[in-house]
């Protein structure tokens, strides 16, 4: 899709751009990554990924999930077992996460440079 074709007033953002968002906001970058690996109990998942809230995790999770790529398994069970993992969907966008992840930490030396300079051309 055409970048020039997003509309970025509010509630009437392109769809595509609201699942961009979803996939690349910083918490749903993390749980497709660690899901990736294995599925994660809320709880598991939120110690694994560190520094999150119950209420984002809970928020990113739904919002993945409702766009097809987290399922979530809830087992009757006392006390109550709710597992997470990716669907198919979501395994390919973790790949797409993951390879973005990949260049960063491959092109992380270079980014740190144009930021010294971009700093020094503005001191």
């Amino acid at each position: 899709m055409d970048v020039s074709t997003w509309n970025v007033a509010g509630e009437d953002m392109c769809p595509h751009r609201l699942v961009l968002e979803h996939v690349t906001s910083r918490w749903g970058v993390l749980v497709l990554l660690a899901l990736e690996e294995r599925s994660y109990r809320f709880s598991e998942l939120r110690r694994h990924i560190g520094r999150v809230s119950e209420k984002m995790l809970a928020q990113t999770l739904q919002t993945l999930e409702r766009d097809g790529l987290v399922h979530r398994d809830a087992k009757p069970v006392i006390p109550p077992r709710v597992d997470y993992s990716l669907t198919e969907l979501g395994c390919e966008a973790a790949a797409q996460v993951r390879a973005l992840s990949a260049w960063t930490d491959r092109r992380m030396d270079d980014v740190q440079k144009a930021r010294r300079a971009y700093d020094e051309a503005r001191s």
